[in-house]
């Protein structure tokens, strides 16, 4: 599989870290001095300096059930989703009828149909596209999807497959909950859309000029179910979040890149580039330390964090487009992309730029 290109999509509803940390004070504890000032430690130790919202900062306190916030995720979600898409297709010179299978994911809100069912009309996508959708994945379903992108090509090497991950965490705050979680989700993520083109091996797009996925492997850690996750009630997605989630990136991380690179005759030093989920800095720091990287090495995923946060399984997506577009990685180099996520699971997908 060769990719084509990333497009990418923001809420115009951008707030600088400083704002959305005096807003959420005001609105989750204004009389609780103590957890006010939790509140923004977290906040400030996010590494965070922007995020985009999917409705503006003063439409969050009538948000209050699921029902509203799930409507609002269909709709915004949908309109960043075209807006990807068609990001990626004009960055790829193809048109929507060119594409053969689309895979949507997504863990901040549901729909049935689901947004890819949705997205057929709207695009004027063939009536035949194969269509996947992937809930529950969370921050882990970047990499995930392009792995399944890749698998559906290598059976179908003459195809185009597009991915597109919509998260709008914002929509995921709880107004009543002060717990550790839901303080540290409400500095650390944000909203956002992002759309890849996968083309197969023998399709007329694919080329020298385009990244190859050459191999991809998933791991999941048993045992780990409550590291990471959502509690679902009336209010909607309650987060779950365990502190051993670094602990888990320091414990298997390293042994898994090792091994997964290995069975392709490759160490960690021949790896010229490395795309991580900017899922957080504690995460990006026990990554670093743990595959024993320079301190520049993860640079754009460090960016991407601090310009609009946490995006759940967009994020990587986003590193990745930056890649592209910005980062001029010398033809011939490995790169390996990592996400981990809920399960707890990490995957890892090697491309040759």
């Amino acid at each position: 599989m060769h990719i084509r290109s990333v497009g990418r999509a923001l809420p115009p509803h951008r707030y600088s870290q400083a704002e959305l940390t005096a807003a959420f004070r005001q609105h989750l504890c204004p009389d609780d001095p103590e957890i006010g000032e939790r509140l923004e430690a977290f906040h400030r130790s996010a590494g965070v300096e922007w995020r985009h919202l999917a409705l503006p900062i003063e439409a969050y306190p009538e948000l209050r059930d699921f029902g509203r916030k799930n409507d609002a995720f269909i709709e915004v979600g949908l309109e960043l989703a075209e807006a990807a898409i068609r990001d990626a297709l004009a960055r790829a010179g193809l048109a929507p009828r060119d594409v053969d299978a689309l895979y949507v994911v997504s863990v901040t809100g549901v729909a049935v149909p689901t947004l890819d069912a949705r997205l057929v009309d709207r695009l004027g996508l063939r009536s035949d596209v194969k269509r996947n959708p992937l809930f529950g994945l969370g921050c882990v379903a970047g990499a995930a999807g392009i792995s399944r992108l890749h698998d559906y090509l290598l059976a179908w090497p003459r195809q185009v497959a597009l991915l597109v991950s919509v998260e709008l965490c914002s929509l995921t705050l709880q107004h009543d909950d002060l717990s550790i979680p839901n303080l540290i989700g409400s500095g650390l993520f944000g909203d956002g859309a992002a759309a890849v083109v996968g083309v197969g091996d023998a399709h007329p797009a694919a080329g020298p000029d385009a990244p190859r996925v050459i191999a991809t492997r998933s791991r999941f850690y048993p045992g780990s179910q409550d590291a990471m996750g959502w509690q679902i009630s009336g209010s909607g997605f309650r987060l779950l979040l365990s502190a051993k989630v670094p602990a888990l990136v320091r414990e298997h991380l390293r042994a898994d890149v090792e091994d997964f690179l290995a069975e392709q005759g490759l160490s960690r030093g021949e790896i010229g580039a490395w795309l991580l989920h900017s899922g957080g800095p504690k995460v990006l720091l026990e990554a670093q330390r743990a595959l024993e990287l320079k301190d520049d090495a993860l640079e754009a995923s460090w960016r991407s964090l601090r310009q609009i946060g946490n995006l759940s399984s967009a994020s990587v997506l986003f590193v990745l487009g930056e890649a592209l577009d910005e980062l001029r990685i010398p033809h011939g180099t490995d790169v390996l992309m990592i996400a981990m996520g809920p399960g707890f699971c990490a995957e890892l997908v090697r491309m040759r730029w």
